[in-house]
């Protein structure tokens, strides 16, 4: 009977301490781990409808959590795409466009606050694994805009002086074949060359051990972790442990490794009894590089693909977990962007942002299963240098004149480029998102109520922030890229 009554007593305190500890973990600042992959499309994670290959990790954090179907990346093109991500601001209100070269020299503007500075000035620990390609000159690198740590390549690998088939070097010559051999960063140094294919094999692996080692040393703070995976970008590069294992060949193979990162991440949460005090966040940062074929992902059924304005370039996967605040299992198809995560942060996390104007909102309400709320009414279309080529407001989507590099041609395979086609919008087109997620149906003639109310939101921006389409190369209130100080 005593030993009863002891087991009695003993189960209660630890279910008291248990309980505490648990409250304690609750009532703690929430960590933060957002994984960024490159150049993956809506289609590629099973929850979106991927075939081909599974992906159990991350389609068990949408189950945890909630799937947005309506999410865009800031811009369809890598760098445009991580200064919106980090910054809450659309690329060209920076003075970013497009991609950044290793013979550019411009970067991050200094007086931009990152994601990574926010978090940093509230005591959090930051890391960056993975692409950065905000610039790869020292001051522009992750130490100087926030991050305590910094393992990964400075801009896309396949900015090598190397092919991307065979990983040969290139004869001497213009263009690519003057680059320098691919850099793998140590935080401001340089720790290795990536010089053959062989050696991008091993990334995503990389990336993922770093992530858990700094997600062990950081058990008891609170910490912000930036996984923006080089992968599944070309030449596509998978460890030995999934080469040949998906159905869909090399790129799925990929996106299997992917998803093992997740999960091996999730793992050193659960290890660490994080899980329940931490937002962990899943998405791309545009859509998939079609004219690459068999090395290419999927849109989804989505128009077009990266490089262009259509669905398929800038509707990008977006998934939250966040235990205790995020409803599980649910789908939100309120409209949210990737500039959205840096206000949403601070308003979570009390942290305060710079007196720069943002473009990004607040988009708790949505996280937490509010979905009578609205916080975000607009997405802009900006691509090339300055050009607005496109307007969503609610389910209606205004594509303005402009021409672009359609995939609508013939792709290449097992690494090499296919055509892409001049293509050129001629006349304004108006399309349903709600019934034509696609783009197939122009109804601008049915609607033109429609349009005049999408074309106040066009020229608003373009008085704010310019549109080389019709001419104005800037608008009142674009700031400056960081350039190297001479």
């Amino acid at each position: 009977m005593k030993k009863f009554i002891f087991l009695i007593l003993l189960t209660t305190v630890l279910f008291k301490s248990y309980s505490q500890n648990k409250q304690k973990q609750n009532s703690k600042t929430p960590n933060v781990v957002v994984i960024f992959i490159d150049d993956e499309g809506y289609g590629d994670v099973g929850a979106y409808g991927a075939t081909g290959f599974k992906t159990p990790h991350i389609d068990q954090m949408a189950s945890q959590g909630m799937r947005f179907t309506n999410y865009y990346a800031a811009q369809a093109v890598c760098t445009a795409s991580r200064a919106g991500i980090l910054t809450g601001c659309y690329p060209n209100r920076i003075g970013f466009s497009g991609a950044l070269f290793p013979k550019d020299s411009t970067g991050m503007n200094a007086s931009e606050l990152t994601m990574a500075e926010m978090f940093k000035e509230q005591g959090y620990a930051t890391a960056c694994f993975g692409k950065w390609h905000l610039g790869w000159q020292k001051e522009f690198l992750p130490l100087q805009h926030g991050f305590d740590e910094y393992v990964g390549l400075p801009y896309s690998n396949d900015m090598w002086p190397r092919s991307d088939v065979t990983g040969k070097k290139l004869q001497k010559g213009p263009g690519r074949a003057s680059y320098p051999e691919l850099p793998l960063m140590v935080g401001n140094e340089i720790s290795e060359t990536i010089t053959s294919l062989k050696d991008q094999d091993k990334l995503t692996t990389l990336y993922t051990e770093k992530a858990i080692d700094f997600i062990n040393r950081n058990a008891e703070n609170p910490f912000f972790l930036y996984v923006p995976h080089t992968m599944g970008h070309i030449p596509l590069g998978v460890s030995d442990k999934f080469r040949g294992k998906s159905e869909q060949g090399l790129y799925g193979d990929v996106m299997m490794e992917i998803d093992w990162s997740v999960g091996e991440i999730n793992k050193a949460l659960e290890k660490n009894n994080l899980t329940d005090n931490t937002i962990f966040i899943f998405t791309t940062d545009n859509g998939p590089w079609l004219n690459y074929g068999n090395h290419a992902g999927s849109a989804g059924g989505l128009r077009e693909g990266k490089l262009t304005i259509w669905e398929g370039g800038q509707r990008v996967p977006f998934i939250i977990r966040w235990p205790g605040q995020t409803p599980e299992g649910t789908i939100c198809n309120k409209l949210a962007c990737a500039i959205d995560l840096l206000p949403t942060f601070a308003s979570i996390t009390n942290g305060k942002l710079s007196d720069n104007k943002i473009d990004g909102v607040d988009v708790t309400p949505l996280w937490k299963g509010d979905f009578e709320s609205t916080p975000r009414e607009t997405i802009l279309y900006y691509l090339g240098k300055n050009n607005l080529n496109g307007v969503r407001k609610g389910q209606w989507k205004l594509v303005l004149p402009h021409t672009f590099k359609s995939y609508n041609a013939k792709p290449g395979s097992d690494g090499r480029n296919g055509r892409r086609l001049k293509t050129t919008i001629e006349k304004p087109e108006l399309y349903n998102m709600r019934r034509d997620p696609g783009e197939r149906f122009n109804v601008i003639e049915y609607y033109p109520e429609k349009v005049e109310e999408l074309m106040l939101v066009v020229e608003t921006y373009r008085k704010e922030l310019g549109d080389l389409n019709v001419g104005i190369a800037k608008g009142s209130e674009n700031r400056e890229i960081g350039k190297l100080e001479r």
